[in-house]
């Protein structure tokens, strides 16, 4: 597996299948929606985080001006509520909801993630979807500070796409960043719009090296209803690069790519939370269990019992 070349259709297909309720919010009433969503918010308070990171408390009388600054800075954007709103340096992480009704399930709501200047009222939308749920600290880069990473899908009730990202403080922008974005969306790692005329395998995991820095790694494999055909293998690898600091979205090929996919399968050094598809089939062949080689304890067929120990030396 992994000598499939870069086969630019399947390309695609790997990485982009698996790619106003309120028009203006007065502020009494962004607080008084404050307490709903805050009831069901996923707490994140526990985590560790940067030195210079910091959750807002809404009920705490220090972060009332950040609350209220927020929540101007965002009042002609689509949201019901205001769910979480992390601060480092001069920007704050804002975490946004929409509620189609008022009936409407929480588990329904959309999520939008916007950058905030705390020194200007600009704002920079960063990443929209649905069914957010929220990791672990990672590390991408020596010396650099963890980041908060996130899986989410694009839709519910559809065929969704499930992709990764992960939010840092960018020092030149003053504001806040997602990783590997394309085309509004971060690293795609699965996928449940399966092509036609073939069986698509799909394998990820966060990988976390010896050195600490972590990255992701994906693995699409296709076995075709026409088996004139070979399978095909695509395994990409999503980090930040050591030397200059840059995003980096690669095809892995040869050596390197059969190498991952059995690191994959694996999964021995896998982030928590961060991994899917090591049960499938094709990873069980791959990475076969070793059978223990027990000794033999049932006595030969030509034995009848007669053996005797030796006579004693005179």
């Amino acid at each position: 597996m992994g000598e499939a070349g870069a086969v630019s259709d399947l390309d695609e297909v790997a990485r982009s299948a698996i790619s106003r309720f309120m028009d203006c919010v007065a502020l009494r009433r962004s607080f008084g929606l404050f307490a709903i969503v805050l009831a069901g918010a996923t707490s994140l308070y526990s985590q560790q985080a940067p030195d210079n990171f910091r959750w807002v408390d809404f009920h705490s009388p220090k972060d009332h001006e950040i609350v209220v600054w927020v929540t101007r800075s965002l009042a002609v954007e689509d949201w019901t509520g205001i769910r979480e709103i992390a601060v480092e340096y001069d920007a704050a992480l804002v975490m946004t909801t929409k509620r189609a009704t008022p009936q409407s399930a929480a588990n329904a709501d959309t999520f939008s993630i916007y950058s905030v200047s705390l020194t200007n009222h600009s704002y920079t939308p960063l990443i929209k979807g649905v069914n957010l749920h929220w990791l672990d600290w990672m590390r991408f880069s020596d010396g650099a500070p963890e980041e908060l990473a996130i899986l989410y899908d694009n839709c519910r009730d559809c065929a969704a796409n499930t992709y990764f990202t992960a939010f840092h403080y960018d020092v030149k922008k003053h504001g806040w960043d997602a990783r590997w974005m394309r085309s509004g969306q971060g690293a795609p790692l699965w996928s449940t719009n399966t092509p036609a005329g073939m069986v698509w395998t799909q394998i990820y995991a966060g990988i976390a090296e010896p050195n600490g820095r972590e990255f992701i790694a994906t693995w699409s494999h296709f076995d075709y209803d026409n088996k004139m055909k070979d399978p095909d293998d695509i395994v990409f690898r999503y980090d930040v690069d050591p030397f200059s600091g840059l995003e980096r979205s690669m095809q892995l090929l040869g050596k390197d790519a059969d190498a991952m996919e059995v690191r994959l399968c694996r999964g021995q050094d896998a982030v928590p939370d961060l991994q899917r598809g090591q049960d499938s089939e094709v990873c069980r062949q791959l990475v076969k269990p070793v059978t223990e080689r027990r000794p033999v304890t049932t006595p030969p067929a030509n034995n009848h019992g007669k053996s005797a120990p030796p006579r004693a030396r005179h």
